[in-house]
């Protein structure tokens, strides 16, 4: 492994066109202020055929959690917006499933497959301990992670583009 630290949209200086058969940008895209070209610059590192794995905050969802904890004023705020103030106290944004859809589309890695990620358990503590029936949340989590609506209402998005 080689780990080269740069903002993302220099990719051409380290790597060939084509260079990558599986490209992984998880929880990354919500402290980029303007993703494009970072995601640009990902997807002309794949080869054909190549997947483009996505990570990022649910910007359709950012209501349900500060609902689930009877914080109205911000649930109602929330509506609204793409910017949110994450666990670790930074104000980053949030990414809506059909902008990403477009941009994927763009960049020639459609969306092949998309998935919700912390449905249920996006409101637990952090550092909670890891509770007996853990397989059953794990089987509970995958389900509703595929199954709509509740994959639409995930705290995290999984979205899967393949390069044409």
């Amino acid at each position: 492994m080689r780990i080269i630290e740069g903002d993302g949209r220099d990719t051409g200086v380290h790597f060939l066109p084509g260079s990558f058969d599986v490209v992984l940008c998880h929880g990354v895209l919500m402290y980029v202020e303007e993703p494009d070209p970072l995601l640009a610059g990902l997807a002309r590192m794949l080869a054909p055929g190549g997947l483009l794995s996505l990570l990022v905050r649910n910007g359709d969802a950012l209501a349900i959690r500060p609902g689930l904890s009877a914080d109205w004023a911000e649930a109602l705020a929330a509506f609204d917006t793409v910017s949110y103030r994450n666990r670790l106290g930074m104000d980053v944004r949030a990414d809506r499933l059909k902008d990403l859809t477009a941009t994927l589309a763009g960049i020639g890695a459609p969306l092949h497959a998309w998935y919700g990620v912390r449905v249920f358990t996006d409101t637990a503590a952090d550092g909670a301990d890891v509770p007996a029936d853990v397989e059953t949340l794990l089987a509970v989590e995958e389900k509703a992670g595929r199954t709509d609506p509740y994959r639409g209402v995930a705290a995290l998005l999984h979205l899967c583009g393949v390069r044409g």
